[in-house]
C-alpha cells in the first residue's frame, strides 16, 4: 500500500489509521514506488491548482495514470478525490486526472464555508455491491466527517456512491472502474472511516 507524499498536508492521520487497520504502508514521492504499488491513496489538502502542479512537476502524475491504467485499486481522498476530476472552478485551466466524469465547484450555500464537521452521506443503489462499503451500505446513509469549500458535480449516477448535501448537493463518494474517490475525510471519521480503508485493502 503506498500514501503519495506530494506536499499536500500532513498525512501522518492517513498513515496511522491504516496501519490500525493492518495495512503495511509506504509514504513515499517516489514515482518509481508508486507504478510498483498493489494499491496508491491519493489524499490531498489544500488547492486544487497548487496540488495538481505538484504533482504533474514531480513525475507523480504520470505515475498515477499508470496506475490507474493498470487496473490496480487507487482512491482520493478529499482533494486528492477532487482531482479525479478533469476541472475545478477552484483553478480555471488547470486540468485535473479525469478519471471520472464531473466537474467540480465552490458549493452553493448561505452557511459559512468551509464545510467543516459530520454530515450525513446517503448510499446510492450502486453502493451496496460495491466492496469499498462492505459492512457500511447496508445502512441507507452514515455519517463521516467533510472539511472543504468545493465538491464534484454533474457525475453521472452511475458512478456516484454516495451524496451529502450542505445546502447544495454533492457527490461525496465515487467510483468508476478500479478508481475510487471520497471527499470526506475516513482517517477522521471514526470506526465508519476505519472500516472503509479496511475494505480497500480488500479490494
Amino acid at each position: 500500500m503506498v500514501v503519495i507524499d506530494y506536499g499536500a498536508g500532513n498525512l501522518r492521520s492517513v498513515v496511522k489509521a491504516l496501519e490500525h487497520v493492518e495495512a503495511a504502508v509506504t509514504l513515499t514521492d517516489d514515482p518509481c514506488e508508486v507504478r510498483g504499488a498493489d494499491r496508491v491513496i491519493l489524499p490531498g489538502q489544500g488547492h486544487f491548482g497548487q496540488c495538481m502542479t505538484r504533482l504533474e512537476t514531480s513525475g507523480l502524475g504520470d505515475a498515477v495514470r499508470e496506475f490507474v491504467a493498470s487496473d490496480r485499486p487507487f482512491l482520493g481522498v478529499c482533494v486528492g478525490m477532487q482531482l479525479l476530476f478533469a476541472e475545478s472552478e477552484e483553478a480555471r485551466g488547470r486540468t485535473g486526472f479525469g478519471f471520472i466524469p464531473g466537474v467540480v465547484r465552490k458549493i452553493r450555500t448561505e452557511q459559512p464555508l468551509p464545510h467543516v464537521g459530520w454530515n450525513e452521506v446517503v448510499f446510492t443503489g450502486s453502493a451496496a455491491d460495491d466492496p469499498l462499503l462492505d459492512g457500511l451500505a447496508d445502512a441507507a446513509s452514515r455519517y463521516f466527517y467533510h472539511v472543504h469549500s468545493y465538491a464534484a458535480h454533474e457525475v453521472p449516477d452511475e458512478d456516484v456512491l454516495g451524496w451529502c448535501e450542505y445546502d447544495d448537493r454533492f457527490a461525496t463518494l465515487v467510483g468508476r472502474d478500479n478508481v475510487r474517490g471520497v471527499q470526506f475525510h475516513p482517517e477522521k471519521s471514526q470506526e465508519d472511516g476505519l472500516r472503509l480503508l479496511g475494505n480497500f485493502l480488500r479490494l
